[in-house]
């Protein structure tokens, strides 16, 4: 029943967003589709949704640890077969890696694909809490069968003194929004589960002096940042600066810097697009990239593999982790891993589900 429900809400936002977004349906010069609500308007809502919820966001703390680790991927493609997505949550938990970081074209746009990925996340969320927080189950022991059902537990964070349902779990994968994710007015869709299409993310790693380590995610899904994103990042809102300023502190509060983004900025080879960024917003963000010191920029959208160093920042763009473009196993996923010391490594990640038959 309760599947039943959510694939009537799911079709429903998809029918409200057709009716709405229908005319602003738009193809790329390069022919990649990219219709729904636009980038401007994406971001308008997604600040909003930000300002109303910051409160709600706590920063990673992980200043008295030797090293953290963390796990990215991209262009998933899911449809109703979970696997290559499975593996990578089942990855990730399974090494403890800090925080999950998805390059956007996560699902192709139809209503029972986020269904299926609504789900999986809410199954790896459950599996997180109970290896991460203290479980605290209040059914009734005369039902046994309540064990098996998760709203009968609470998980209780002793490190920040806070108790959620699992629901409210602050699961760690942080996903960017793809050209797929809003092909057929998929935003509806894709900010049901995710809700805003960028947002930055900080790691405690030193009390003192007070040091960060900052995540930046940005959204590229049409292949341009468009007008507000670049005034937000001007204000200083997606670059850390308000947390700076409420340290009383200016750059010297972030350590490393890691940005993310679905559309590519370099060509791996004459068989891929190009970057779709217009010339001044590549140029923008390469200005911003150095502004932030930034250590490693993570790109998809292309589905080949490609390391390009400018400065001291590398570009790592990612392969397809997507079942149906890479049947074969291959190292789809890139692990990074931060020293106490600043040094920093990564690795490439093997992926072995195949597709089912």
């Amino acid at each position: 029943m309760f599947g039943k429900m959510k694939k009537i809400q799911y079709m429903m936002m998809a029918v409200a967003a057709m009716m709405v977004l229908t005319a602003c349906e738009k193809v790329s010069p390069i022919g990649v589709l990219v219709s729904g609500t636009g980038v401007e308007d994406r971001v308008k809502m997604s600040h909003l949704y930000y300002q109303e919820h910051k409160e709600d966001y706590k920063y990673h703390q992980v200043q008295d640890q030797d090293e953290y680790t963390f796990l990215v991927g991209a262009d998933s493609h899911l449809t109703t077969d979970d696997g290559r997505m499975r593996e990578m949550l089942q990855i990730g938990l399974d090494n403890n890696d800090l925080l999950y970081a998805h390059l956007g074209d996560i699902a192709d746009t139809k209503a029972e694909y986020y269904i299926t990925l609504e789900d999986l996340i809410d199954e790896f969320r459950w599996k997180y809490a109970k290896k991460n927080y203290k479980e605290v189950y209040f059914g009734d022991d005369d039902y046994p069968e309540q064990k098996e059902y998760d709203k009968f537990y609470v998980y209780v964070d002793t490190l920040n003194d806070m108790t959620y349902n699992v629901d409210e779990v602050p699961y760690p994968f942080y996903p960017v929004v793809g050209n797929h994710d809003i092909t057929h007015n998929g935003w509806a869709l894709w900010s049901n589960i995710f809700h805003s299409s960028f947002y930055d993310v900080f790691v405690l790693v030193n009390m003192d002096p007070i040091q960060f380590d900052h995540f930046i995610f940005l959204d590229s899904a049409n292949g341009t940042l468009g007008e507000e994103q670049v005034k937000l990042i001007e204000q200083g809102v997606l670059d850390g600066l308000e947390l700076a300023k409420e340290l009383g502190q200016q750059g010297s509060a972030f350590r490393h810097t890691f940005v993310f983004s679905h559309t590519n900025m370099f060509r791996p080879s004459s068989l891929q697009f190009s970057s779709t960024f217009a010339r001044e917003e590549t140029f923008f963000l390469l200005k911003q990239f150095e502004k932030w010191d930034a250590d490693i920029v993570f790109l998809g959208h292309v589905h080949k593999w490609d390391y390009q160093k400018n400065g001291k920042t590398e570009y790592l763009t990612l392969d397809t982790m997507c079942e149906k473009n890479n049947p074969d196993p291959g190292d789809y996923l890139v692990r990074v891993h931060v020293k106490k010391d600043g040094t920093i490594k990564w690795e490439q990640v093997r992926m072995n589900y195949t597709p089912k038959k």
